[in-house]
């Protein structure tokens, strides 16, 4: 079994919020991202899509979106980004989950063969542009509810299990300073991390590696709209 990931589809299938307005690069995005994918993936293979998912204001025309993926292989998990504001209730989107290769992650985690995957939204770090006193409470309340999704990873783990963590956002800022994420991801014995949030000519490193702890950007434009192969 590989694990692939990839984050910020960005999917729009009634063409309402078309990505090529951001650069040529965009243009037929998700036929290139299909095209890697069916490539690289094999049924026994899982992908991770770390957030922002679709342009969708509600379940209904998100569903259309992930319909998209149906019949590409592997088992895909995902978590909310933030601009995911049809995800509003972790019951009903997994009642209404396209297919049961499709696995919501919402504060908790699952396991899938030796692996095990824990996954929450995140949110920005101190010392992150623009990072205000307001984001400083949502960045606590956001780190709270990572470290429930690894209290609920550590009750499933087995004796040589994996643990990967899925984050939307960037779990430390520019300088690479440590935060409350990166913290958690140590004490629970994280292997790897995945993340995405970033687009465009903002500079983030792609892969690096902080206290035995593997992290990876995944945002799709900064692979090329490429799945990257963690594991």
């Amino acid at each position: 079994m590989k694990v692939f990931a990839i984050s910020d589809l960005h999917l729009s299938s009634d063409s309402s919020k078309p990505m090529d307005i951001f650069g040529g690069n965009w243009e037929g995005h998700f036929e290139k991202i299909k095209a890697d994918w069916r490539s690289k993936v094999t049924e026994d293979d899982v992908a991770l899509v770390a957030g922002d998912i679709s342009w969708a204001m509600k379940l209904p025309g998100a569903l259309e979106d992930l319909r998209g993926l149906v019949g590409l292989p592997g088992k895909k998990i995902f978590i909310r980004g933030n601009h995911d504001y049809w995800w509003n209730g972790i019951t009903r989107l997994r009642d209404s989950a396209p297919d049961s290769s499709f696995v919501f992650l919402q504060t908790d985690a699952v396991r899938v063969g030796n692996l095990v995957i824990a996954g929450s939204r995140g949110w920005a770090c101190p010392g992150s542009p623009d990072y205000s006193e307001h984001d400083q409470k949502l960045y606590q309340r956001e780190a709270e509810r990572f470290r429930l999704a690894l209290d609920c990873a550590d009750k499933l783990r087995q004796e040589g299990d994996r643990l990967i963590a899925m984050i939307h956002y960037p779990p430390f800022n520019l300088r690479g300073e440590g935060s409350l994420f990166t913290g958690l991801f140590e004490a629970h014995g994280v292997e790897k991390v995945v993340f995405g949030h970033l687009h465009g000519a903002a500079y983030f490193p792609a892969y690096s590696c902080r206290n035995g702890v593997e992290y990876y950007l995944t945002s799709c434009d900064k692979a090329g709209f490429r799945l990257t192969e963690i594991l």
